[in-house]
């Protein structure tokens, strides 16, 4: 299973979704893979502790092949070659650079938008694969939502968020329509939920009230979200017992049900 965490909305957490499920998944067994396609390398410094400096040992190497250019930077590499494991059992990360940003015009003028998906579908040995992407519809998430067949959307309950919501489900829809017709919205995850305030639950009985695919499950604000990513360790790991673990446990568990 390919899942992408997605939102053009900057801030709403989806490097933190996106490595708390797949630690749970690793947890639970799964041979599970992160890819990091945004250049702030969020994801990658979270699971590995730290950014990966040599550009050769990441993803932007597997896109430098795609243009032909990774001879001059070291060889040319299959995926594989460039997934880490981290320090958790069952745990590999795919890491971003910064070169990213560089590539990005080169490879959409010549049109690498399938490239990733082709690589997926023949990568092996993985149950499962969550993709972080950059807070922006470019060539990169293009190239995630193209590639996955679930999509997650974080959602940070705020108006400013609601507004992005709508522009990024049309975006969504788009890339099904053009280039990825087995594409599912998963469904919309609640994050920085805040019960007992009005605004927060006004906001999601809206989006419930439009028909849109609100999941039961609900990630509260915690200062230990910011601890876990200091201590580079998901929380599943970090801090088991937690109520903020339990959440993310019970998302994981309504995304597979």
């Amino acid at each position: 299973m390919r899942r992408v965490i997605f939102n053009q909305k900057g801030g709403v957490g989806k490097s933190t979704i996106t490595c708390n499920l797949a630690a749970i998944a690793a947890v639970e067994g799964k041979k599970t893979l992160v890819i990091d396609l945004d250049v702030q390398c969020n994801s990658t410094q979270y699971l590995l502790g730290s950014r990966v400096e040599d550009a050769d040992r990441t993803v932007a190497h597997f896109f430098k092949d795609c243009l032909g250019i990774a001879l001059f930077g070291g060889g040319k590499a299959g995926l594989e070659d460039l997934i880490h494991e981290s320090p958790f059992p069952n745990l590999y990360v795919l890491p971003a650079h910064p070169d990213l940003e560089a590539l990005q015009s080169r490879l959409d003028s010549r049109y690498k938008i399938f490239k990733l998906k082709e690589t997926l579908e023949q990568l092996e040995g993985f149950d499962q694969v969550y993709i972080d992407t950059p807070p922006i519809l470019n060539f990169y998430s293009q190239s995630a939502l193209i590639a996955a067949e679930k999509c997650l959307i974080p959602f940070d309950c705020d108006t400013f968020a609601r507004d992005a919501l709508y522009t990024m489900l049309n975006a969504v829809a788009e890339v099904k329509a053009d280039h990825n017709p087995d594409l599912q919205v998963e469904g919309i995850v609640v994050n920085q939920f805040q019960k007992q305030a009005n605004l927060p639950r006004q906001l999601v009985e809206e989006l419930i009230e439009a028909g849109h695919p609100v999941l039961d499950s609900k990630i509260s604000p915690s200062v230990k979200i910011r601890e876990s990513h200091s201590q580079s360790s998901p929380l599943v790991h970090f801090a088991p017992n937690h109520k903020l673990t339990d959440e993310f446990k019970a998302l994981y568990a309504e995304i597979h049900r």
